[in-house]
């Protein structure tokens, strides 16, 4: 058996991501911010569905966002390090334009769809690859019915639904999550191919995403979802 449903959640805002700085494997916290989009998330994730299992990134990160839902829900989160976001090398901690100056070469394979090679950055294969094993082996630990939440990062979600959908991870036609948003896959009917079909992406409680990110919405979010409770601090 497998899980019917996988929620593929990407971690709240980090100092990184308020700098445009690509963070691959470097261990970011959750800001304030991330925190409270973490929060408001978990409660529309608890509201919305029946959580059976939480799986997450060994990431702090990731973990911390895993934990907010934890509170909720009563599931404790099984840590995973092949849910780890893709690994960025030699650029990690830098904004796109410290990159485009030192290797424009790189720079500009990565942007149109390329891999940068010579910096030490995982191939998008490799990280489709441990996301689909890490991914499917929760999953198959559920029944049919039951709903699993895997708690990762943008660029390692985006590789796994593409790769989960049948199709090449080198495709480029699925948008990252915006920070504390899901997506939904579905499991297919035994023998139809692919495996999973996507029901929604880029889910969340926000309706301005530029408020979202900014924080400046979560105080009216918060105020729709109070009456669920609050998580103690990740």
């Amino acid at each position: 058996m497998t899980a019917g449903t996988v929620l593929l959640w990407r971690h709240g805002r980090t100092a990184h991501n308020l700098a445009l700085r690509l963070q691959g494997q470097v261990d970011i916290p959750l800001d304030d911010v991330g925190h409270r989009q973490a929060a408001a998330a978990a409660a529309a994730l608890a509201e919305t569905v029946t959580v059976d299992a939480i799986v997450t990134s060994d990431l702090g990160r990731a973990r911390a966002t895993a934990a907010h839902l934890a509170d909720r829900v009563g599931h404790r989160p099984v840590v995973d390090a092949r849910l780890r976001e893709r690994s960025f090398g030699d650029w990690e901690g830098l904004t796109g334009e410290e990159i485009s100056a030192r290797w424009p070469e790189q720079f500009t394979a990565w942007r149109t769809g390329g891999e940068p090679e010579g910096v030490g950055a995982e191939t998008r294969a490799v990280v489709a690859e441990r996301m689909v094993a890490a991914v499917t082996e929760h999953a198959g630990r559920l029944e049919s019915a039951q709903t699993l939440v895997v708690v990762a990062h943008g660029a390692a979600i985006t590789l796994a639904v593409t790769a989960l959908l049948g199709l090449d991870p080198l495709w480029r036609g699925i948008a990252g999550l915006t920070n504390a948003h899901w997506s939904e896959l579905r499991r297919n009917p035994s023998g139809v191919e692919p495996g999973w079909r996507l029901f929604g992406h880029d889910l969340g409680p926000s309706t301005s995403i530029a408020e979202w990110n900014a924080g400046t919405a979560l105080d009216a979010v918060a105020g729709l979802t109070a009456d669920v409770g609050a998580p103690a601090d990740a």
